[in-house]
């Protein structure tokens, strides 16, 4: 830990804490420790701290705001990187650009505020900007790629560039960014100008359907497997019998098979176990294996 010892001084006006517990930021309440977890207020200090952890070889990851991740019981060596404090969402025309670490929820209730739709699909998707972009995060027949117009990225080296929509190479639950190493520093997208009570209409619409469907109110992942061609991924586990079916403390849920929730002080490696039983269950159901779409991280 050597490398640890002057950060006080070099990192001086940086919010961060040593050896933090992350199962207080992550939405699922699991993962252990980050050797140092870091809050920049802007892509300067970002940089900082990424071209110091670069330089003395410390791993280095950002965790956006944690909500499609689970993070392991051992937690995360070297820098942990949290978008909270970069959040600032700005409407110029029809256009809004958001930084990475702010609500992708909040910022279609921005959307709506002016009067802009194009939003409408993301306004019950959990999550950052940062994450939304990273995973071409999408519901109700709208995806992320559909609005972005641009991103500013930050590279493994700490250099920032501009990216357009067209080369971010969207596909489903995808981008050039879980190539590339890249993060999502802040995004530009581009809505229409709209009537707010068809706007408020629609997104109070797919509000309810999602209340409906699943379980906001206990700590989840989201959804944790990616939707199998021709099927729905929930849809196959309720057909092998696994609503409410229980490890530990995590639980697949009894409103949405897709979603596992933590109902009892659940671990990560609940989750883990539980994941795995409901691949190979599912597989031997329906022949159809199904794919992660949550990512796992850190150490068991």
């Amino acid at each position: 830990m050597s490398h640890y010892q002057n950060l006080q001084s070099f990192f001086e006006g940086i919010d961060f804490k040593e050896n933090e517990p992350l199962k207080h930021y992550t939405y699922t309440k699991v993962g252990g420790a980050a050797d140092v977890l870091f809050f920049p207020k802007n892509k300067y200090e970002l940089a900082k701290i990424v071209r110091y952890a670069n330089e003395h070889e410390i791993p280095w990851m950002v965790l956006g705001n944690a909500s499609n991740i689970i993070i392991r019981d051992k937690g995360i060596r070297g820098f942990v990187i949290m978008f909270n404090k970069l959040n600032t969402v700005t409407v110029n025309g029809y256009t809004i650009e958001a930084e990475a670490g702010a609500n992708l929820i909040e910022t279609t209730r921005i959307a709506l505020y002016h009067s802009l739709t194009g939003f409408e699909f993301a306004c019950g998707i959990p999550g950052s900007i940062g994450g939304a972009v990273y995973m071409n995060a999408g519901a109700y027949g709208g995806e992320i790629s559909a609005v972005l117009v641009s991103a500013q990225l930050l590279n493994k080296d700490g250099e920032i560039r501009t990216v357009d929509g067209r080369d971010m190479k969207f596909g489903y639950r995808h981008s050039i960014v879980q190539d590339n190493g890249a993060i999502v520093i802040s995004a530009k997208f581009a809505l229409k100008p709209g009537v707010y009570e068809t706007i408020q209409h629609e997104m109070n619409r797919l509000t309810h359907l999602r209340e409906l469907k699943q379980p906001l109110e206990y700590p989840s992942c989201g959804s944790v497997f990616k939707r199998p061609v021709g099927h729905f991924a929930g849809q196959l586990i309720m057909e092998a019998g696994l609503k409410g079916y229980r490890i530990g403390g995590v639980e697949v849920s009894e409103k949405h098979a897709g979603f596992m929730i933590n109902v009892a002080d659940g671990t990560a490696s609940d989750y883990e176990a539980l994941i795995d039983h409901v691949i190979a269950k599912v597989q031997e159901q329906s022949g159809i294996t199904l794919e992660r779409e949550v990512r796992i991280i850190g150490e068991g």
